[in-house]
């Protein structure tokens, strides 16, 4: 969201202690106390026991509504009148609707007109007018501060304010409580509003406790920043991540990033793949990309370059993902997991050529997925025929054994990434 603007974003000063139990006793009617549990397949690899925090449990799928109601709920009665408006893809958009809807005062939410059908319909569904405006976040952005200018609603922005930092850090006050001993704890990152309210509460309390913020390397805008002194916004981006999917960050959660956070680390696109993977098969929890970011650092980096102590805790911000590109991501996860292989081998274009590659296939135990006869190559002589095949693999290691057999058998092949 480069050049997203701002609303006032309240006093300025990091959050305190005090004002987080207190918005914590304003939330604790209306907002769920998510679980938290262990998670032995990243246990292992950590070297440290690691508990997830499932933010994707929460109401309408991500921590948004904990910010979006604080930041709803003390809005002065002359301020109410004439509703409010936000401009967001998905999770913020659902947690405005949602919390304004709960205060019984309407909401306007300007969304891209290329947003996820499942996040339009369940924004309308929690009591929100939605209006398709533009290409990009930036373009709904525009028409909801001439809304607000029009009509006199109060624009609820996604992460800078120190009302919505305040009620994002009701889940590190959880965290503290559910996991006293905590001694790391992994964030996921975009604008900054959930990793500054985790810090706020969990620095006061316990200094030692080590926290990594993660985003996404397409769109890591805290790195620069940090380095600058100051939010400085990307000039692209590009992420599957949508919910870290944030050009610059804002002023209120910079100032806590920037005294509190211990670390800033980034991700790849395989990496968050896997990551929602993972979640997926061994917690069977369902987490969006921007969701399973804390995982995928896990997965990925090593405990010393992320610095780990234990008792390690990694949040799940969200699980508001379109079942469309759920499907695109488990495949993607997969290969990236060496569950997935697809070949391009030559074979004669004649009784038995096809059936001698599905030799190669049963006989080495992969799983035949699709194949497709592919004879429009420049490279292929006469009586030949490129086959292209994806199979189910058990890992890296078997990938390897079915490419080593494919070439043992005499076949031209070459691997499709």
């Amino acid at each position: 969201m480069p050049g997203m603007a701002t609303e006032s974003a309240g006093a300025t000063g990091l959050v305190t202690v005090q004002e987080i139990q207190e918005v914590a006793e304003r939330l604790a009617p209306v907002i769920r106390r998510t679980p938290m549990v262990a998670f032995r397949a990243l246990s292992d690899r950590c070297g440290h026991e690691v508990r997830l925090k499932c933010e994707n449990l929460q109401r309408t799928g991500s921590f948004k509504p904990r910010g979006a109601y604080n930041r709803i709920s003390l809005l002065p009665d002359d301020q109410r009148v004439n509703g409010v408006v936000a401009a967001s893809a998905g999770n913020h958009a659902q947690g405005v609707a949602w919390a304004a809807t709960t205060l019984a005062i309407p909401s306007t939410v300007f969304m891209p007109v290329g947003a996820a059908l499942p996040k339009i319909v369940a924004t309308r569904s929690y009591g929100a007018t939605v209006h398709l405006t533009g290409s990009t976040i930036d373009e709904a952005l525009v028409a909801a501060t001439e809304f607000a200018a029009e009509t006199g609603a109060v624009l609820i922005h996604p992460f800078d304010h120190r009302d919505v930092v305040a009620g994002q850090a009701t889940v590190g006050l959880e965290i503290l409580e559910q996991l006293p001993e905590v001694g790391t704890i992994v964030v996921p990152a975009g604008g900054g509003g959930l990793v500054a309210g985790v810090a706020a509460v969990v620095k006061a309390a316990r200094p030692e406790v080590r926290i990594v913020a993660v985003q996404a390397a397409g769109a890591a805008a805290f790195p620069v920043s940090l380095k600058a002194g100051h939010p400085v916004a990307l000039e692209s981006m590009d992420t599957m991540a949508d919910g870290i999917a944030v050009g610059k960050p804002g002023a209120v959660p910079f100032e806590h990033v920037a005294a509190l956070v211990d670390d800033v680390v980034t991700v790849s696109e395989e990496a968050l793949s896997r990551g929602l993977l993972l979640c997926l098969e061994r917690a069977k929890l369902v987490v969006e990309p921007a969701g399973a970011a804390a995982v995928a650092a896990l997965l990925t980096l090593s405990a010393e370059e992320l610095g780990l102590t234990g008792p390690v805790c990694a949040v799940l911000s969200g699980g508001n993902i379109d079942p469309l590109l759920l499907t695109h991501v488990i495949t993607h996860g997969l290969r990236a997991a060496g569950r997935y292989l697809t070949v391009r081998v030559t074979v004669a274009d004649a009784p038995g050529g096809l059936s001698g590659l599905l030799d190669v296939f049963r006989s080495s135990g992969a799983s035949v997925v699709d194949v497709t006869h592919w004879r429009n190559s420049e490279r292929l002589r006469l009586g030949e025929v490129d086959v292209l095949a994806t199979v189910e693999t058990r890992g890296p290691e078997h990938r390897q054994a079915v490419l080593d057999a494919i070439v043992a058998a005499g076949l031209t092949v070459q691997e499709e990434r």
